[in-house]
């Protein structure tokens, strides 16, 4: 087998990550688990998920496979998991509570459920611990370092532009989209619980 240069092992590393967390995808539904939170307390929590997603997948990148094996944890029992934990997330959206503590700023939602699973998910760590794999050079690691840090930046960027929208819609456009973000979350979960069950058995 060929072996790829350092550049182009860089580029596969950040299309794939950029692919996987996409950031336009994730930004109406990081809009709508704010709430009634500040614009400037949204390019906050922005940039929280972003750093937290980055310190998971880069710790999976170095740790995942050793973790994973030593706690006879399977990649299959992990998008479980996060699909499980996206469905409820999901339904909390759907059914629009008053006492939602995801919009009522109760709750650090830069952790869950925007850093994991929606960013750093299952797909995300499956990805980075391959490439881990095979950055069998200096070269290649620091540059599966720079595509990782520069996918995170590209993803802070993202949802920290989408705070804008929260001017123009106002609250019944925020609880629209949230409503709508619901449905496409209940259905990235469902999937997710899919290539799950395809994966343990």
């Amino acid at each position: 087998m060929t072996e790829i240069s350092t550049l182009t092992f860089a580029l596969q590393v950040f299309v794939t990550l950029i692919v996987i967390l996409d950031p336009p995808g994730n930004a109406p539904i990081f809009l709508s688990v704010l709430g009634d939170r500040t614009v400037k307390e949204g390019r906050q929590l922005a940039i929280q998920a972003a750093a937290i997603s980055f310190l998971i997948i880069a710790g999976f990148a170095l740790f995942g496979r050793f973790v994973l094996d030593y706690m006879e944890v399977s990649i299959g029992a992990m998008q479980a998991a996060g699909g499980l934990l996206l469905l409820l997330v999901s339904l909390n959206l759907l059914t629009g509570k008053e006492d939602n503590e995801l919009t009522s700023g109760s709750k650090n939602v830069a952790m869950v459920p925007l850093a994991t699973p929606l960013l750093a998910g299952p797909g995300a760590i499956v990805a980075v611990m391959i490439f881990a794999e095979k950055a069998n050079t200096t070269e290649k690691g620091l540059a599966l370092a720079g595509a990782v840090v520069a996918v995170h930046i590209l993803v802070a960027l993202a949802l920290m532009a989408s705070t804008f929208i929260l001017k123009l819609i106002g609250k019944a456009g925020v609880d629209l989209l949230a409503r709508i973000a619901g449905l496409v979350l209940s259905g990235i979960a469902v999937q997710m619980l899919v290539n799950a069950i395809n994966a343990l058995f």
